[in-house]
């Protein structure tokens, strides 16, 4: 007999939430077992409500990574990220709530104030292998106690894989007892193409460090599949990196456009990686100033 004829299947929505820059992302490429979301030093990389699955077993997890929430800045694009994480927070069975170990600011206080009474929140201490002595975590413990009435603690660094497992076998609990959403093989609901355009914008942002604001953008203008006689698939992408101003085009480009191709090179490495086929891919720069307080054309670049 399988596991999921042994037990019956349990299959449900787990939210991930915290300020922005505090490991979620990485957490939720950790519990897939494979990247779906881009991770980079520089807040806010998250852009988009990214649903990663998981099926272990007879429980089938559906994990949501969101935006950090924005409190500095009020323009359109971070209107519309703020709307993508309340969406997020309404409607699951399990809330992970991520910080720090041993930190907790106004930004933490802001993203924890948006969530619902009744749903079960874990308290995910994260980055604990940056902690030296563990004993120095319970009065931080106990003040987290006291901040909300968290369903469970659990320190933890989402980039070991025995703590990885160990949370997936506290989440199981909350998940209630239905048919699964997705297939066994699936780990995202998230296209191809949505996938292209943000592992560009990660290798832009890897490249161009702090230099670059974080409004720049990345839009799809062709993804298309073509007959190969070399590989089984093959995919031609082209891509526009939006950015604010002439200097920033520059930064971009590089010096006789070395930048530009290096971020070209490896977007289509990992894709072919992740695809599991051979990548053509093109990229070019425009400057589109203004852009993030647009509303009509964050709409247009694809956000909610």
């Amino acid at each position: 007999m399988t596991p999921s004829e042994q037990s019956p299947q349990r299959c449900g929505q787990v939210a991930i939430v915290g300020k922005p820059n505090v490991g979620k992302s990485t957490l939720l490429n950790a519990l897939v077992g494979q990247k779906i979301s881009i991770t980079s030093r520089k807040a806010q990389t998250t852009r988009h409500r990214i649903t990663g699955i998981h099926t272990q077993g007879s429980t089938q997890f559906v994990f949501v990574d969101t935006p950090g929430f924005q409190t500095r800045h009020t323009t359109a694009l971070n209107k519309s990220l703020n709307k993508t994480v309340l969406g997020a927070v309404g409607d699951v069975d399990l809330v992970l709530f991520v910080v720090e170990a041993g930190s907790f600011n106004m930004a933490d206080d802001k993203v924890l104030s948006l969530l619902k009474p009744g749903v079960p929140v874990l308290l995910i201490a994260n980055k604990l292998d940056a902690i030296q002595r563990r004993e120095d975590l319970a009065p931080w413990l106990r003040q987290m106690q006291e901040r909300h009435p968290f369903t469970e603690f659990v320190p933890m660094s989402a980039k070991n894989a025995k703590d990885i497992q160990r949370l997936l076998g506290i989440c199981e609990k909350y998940l209630p007892e239905q048919a699964w959403w997705y297939g066994e093989d699936e780990l995202t609901d998230r296209s191809e193409k949505f996938l292209a355009s943000e592992i560009v914008r990660e290798k832009l942002f890897r490249f161009t460090g702090d230099e670059l604001p974080y409004t720049s953008t990345v839009v799809i203008d062709k993804f298309e599949e073509e007959p190969s006689k070399t590989s089984k698939r093959m995919v031609r992408i082209a891509a526009t990196i939006v950015v604010e101003r002439d200097g920033h085009k520059a930064m971009v480009i590089g010096d006789k456009g070395e930048r530009l191709k290096r971020i070209g090179t490896e977007a289509r490495q990992e894709l072919e990686k992740l695809m599991d086929c051979k990548v053509f891919i093109e990229l070019w720069v425009k400057v589109r100033s203004g852009w993030a307080d647009d509303e009509a054309r964050v709409r247009s670049f694809g956000y909610e």
